[in-house]
């Protein structure tokens, strides 16, 4: 077994992770690193069913301007992680549903299937493989130490895997344990050299880099300049919060019981107006930008902004032109507004859920195959540097 702490600090400068490598993007894609390498951005969506408009602003909308303003050699891989789904208990039926309907939703916003490989994690077995074989490497101690497994099972950020009390021992799962595992071998199977991330999942890129670094450091022949597995820098999203209606001090989420605390990119106007007219803001006369004093109108500007920022230069100045409106105008401007920002989205996707999915059943089947044929290249060189290869 590897020591990942030991290897990092004897890493290159150049692998090392800090603040330099944390990117900030907006659309365009950082310059090359290595001059003549083609870069590779890989990156992936749990099936949760349709999604709302924090997912959408937040991620789906920046993986389109990324695929648009890619230079026409950038590999893009987008993939629907239904592995990682089944690490807390799904209904089947109801997780079959749901891969089809973020696989429209994908298509829906813009992904082009011959510009992208767009795939189900599962239809792609290497990616258990490769799991395998850097699981037997990777330190209990440094899992323990992560926060997902903790944040779903709502336990204190010391929690150890080891704790015998009746409310870990039962709950958790080695495959929600190994999860960071499973997300290190989506990265590093497609020799991945950026990762779209959001900063909740910047502690998970780094024990990929890791990983990595690791099994480059134990298995990479000295006579070869190029390492077996790529060390994946992070592109890291300017954050865009979208929070609920309902309590605009949490973010918008599909696990809130409340239906009205979402938007989703499939509802009808009717909807969105419904949902926008019932959304918690204040008594303060007119409107204005402050987050903390005034959350619930402050989010329904940030919603209005996002989806048409020509109006105005930032949130503030975009409330102060509207400083005037009632919260009744200003919902039923932001409703126009969302409405108008999804309507083709809401179209695209009705057509591609409609009839048998056979259109749909295709896209999925060209993805897998084309992202295969990638994986298989990148296992049949980690195969025989370990010495499991013909």
């Amino acid at each position: 077994m590897f020591s990942l702490r030991t290897l990092h600090r004897a890493a290159p400068s150049s692998l090392r992770i800090s603040s330099s490598c944390l990117r900030n993007y907006s659309v365009a894609l950082p310059p090359r690193e290595q001059p003549g390498k083609k870069q590779v951005i890989f990156s992936g969506i749990q099936p949760t069913g349709v999604p709302h408009l924090g997912n959408y602003l937040g991620a789906l909308r920046q993986w389109v301007k990324l695929q648009d303003e890619a230079s026409p050699d950038t590999t893009l891989l987008f993939s629907i992680v239904d592995l990682h789904a089944i690490t807390i208990k799904q209904n089947p039926t109801q997780l079959a549903l749901w891969r089809k309907e973020m696989l429209a939703s994908l298509l829906a916003v813009g992904l082009d299937p011959k510009r992208c490989i767009i795939f189900a994690q599962s239809s792609v077995k290497q990616h258990a493989e490769l799991m395998w074989i850097l699981s037997c490497g990777a330190s209990m101690g440094y899992l323990g130490r992560m926060t997902q497994w903790k944040s779903k099972l709502s336990l204190p950020s010391n929690a150890s895997p080891l704790d015998p009390s009746p409310s870990n021992k039962d709950a958790l799962k080695l495959g929600l344990f190994s999860y960071p595992v499973l997300q290190a071998a989506d990265v590093l199977l497609y020799n991945t050299t950026h990762v779209p991330v959001g900063e909740d999942q910047a502690q998970h890129l780094e024990f990929s880099r890791e990983l990595a670094i690791g099994f480059n450091h134990l298995y990479t022949p000295k006579s070869s300049s190029d390492p077996l597995l790529t060390i994946p820098q992070t592109l890291l999203s300017p954050a865009k919060r979208v929070m609920s209606l309902t309590d605009p001090a949490k973010k918008m989420s599909k696990s809130d019981p409340k239906p009205k605390s979402r938007i989703l990119i499939t509802d009808s106007g009717e909807e969105i107006h419904n949902k926008l007219k019932t959304a918690l803001t204040d008594s303060i006369e007119g409107v204005s930008y402050d987050r903390e004093m005034r959350p619930g109108v402050s989010n329904l500007v940030d919603l209005m902004f996002h989806f048409n920022q020509s109006v105005a230069a930032s949130p503030e100045e975009l409330a102060n032109d509207m400083r005037d409106l009632s919260m009744r105008a200003l919902k039923e401007r932001v409703a126009d507004t969302v409405d108008d920002g999804i309507k083709d989205i809401r179209e695209r996707y009705e057509e591609l859920m409609g009839g048998n999915h056979k259109e749909l059943v295709g896209y999925a089947e060209d993805g897998a195959s084309r992202a295969e044929e990638i994986a298989e290249e990148t296992m049949k060189r980690v195969r025989g540097a370990i010495g499991i290869g013909w």
